[in-house]
């Protein structure tokens, strides 16, 4: 399929399905999902990218977008004497195995590496990766990003004085801890069933006490926010979720300006 100026593909990979929807860089198109498909297993990750991966679209730009659960999220303070990157990434090795109880060897670690100020660091299976470039062979592969990384790079400069990001996805809502303008910690919960506006409230102050920060004056969200979380404490960042899409399509979707 010939690609016209500006349009590229996004890929949405989450625990069970992946999703492809297409991008207009210019003109206000929205995005339009082209297909979608389940799959268990590495195996069948392999099956469900060249389903949807279809050659018709090869050569065409490609931004994949992880499901926040197919990844590690962590945040890294530089050693005093840090002066390298390589520094950098012992650091980030070091603090993966406190935190999660085995080493880094078999994972693909990415950060915003700072040399002055703690940074966050992802990981990603280095078997899923290999699956992932393997199915996007054919395309021109412009970055593979987590999903909470992708909407906070897409809102951070949205952010008000005294404001936590947030993002909602498939029932679990991911916050990102802002202190002095940047970002100190990235907490994710599991909504439970009636969670409303008073629960929000609690849930921030809980998570406030437990990070020793002052409770945010307003949470500002993306993803699919429910109205009844809406108000002077509260406000949705960007559009509303397209409506009828799944969590894989919206995945897809994610920190796209479309």
């Amino acid at each position: 399929m010939r690609r016209r100026l500006g349009q590229s593909l996004r890929l949405g990979v989450g625990a069970g399905a992946v999703a492809l929807v297409q991008a207009r860089r210019w003109g206000g198109a929205p995005l339009a999902l082209l297909a979608e498909h389940p799959y268990e297993g590495s195996a069948g990750l392999a099956q469900a990218l060249d389903a949807v991966l279809e050659p018709a679209y090869a050569g065409w730009p490609l931004t994949i977008v992880l499901a926040d659960d197919l990844v590690r999220l962590w945040q890294v303070t530089p050693p005093p004497q840090a002066s390298r990157l390589a520094d950098l990434e012992a650091a980030a090795a070091l603090r993966f195995q406190l935190l999660y109880g085995e080493p880094a060897a078999g994972w693909t670690l990415r950060a915003g590496w700072d040399l002055d100020r703690p940074f966050l660091a992802a990981a990603l299976p280095r078997a899923l990766q290999a699956s992932i470039e393997q199915g996007a062979r054919r395309h021109r592969l412009v970055e593979t990003v987590p999903q909470f990384v992708v909407n906070f790079n897409r809102w951070c400069g949205a952010l008000k004085p005294g404001a936590w990001y947030g993002q909602l996805h498939d029932r679990v809502l991911t916050l990102g801890a802002i202190d002095a303008g940047a970002l100190v910690a990235v907490r994710a919960q599991a909504l439970p069933d009636g969670a409303d506006a008073a629960w929000l409230a609690q849930h921030l102050a809980r998570e406030a006490l437990r990070l020793n920060l002052a409770v945010p004056e307003r949470l500002q969200l993306c993803g699919s926010v429910p109205p009844g979380w809406l108000g002077a404490a509260c406000a949705r960042l960007g559009a509303a979720a397209p409506a009828g899409w799944s969590a894989a399509a919206l995945l897809a979707a994610s920190g796209s300006a479309a």
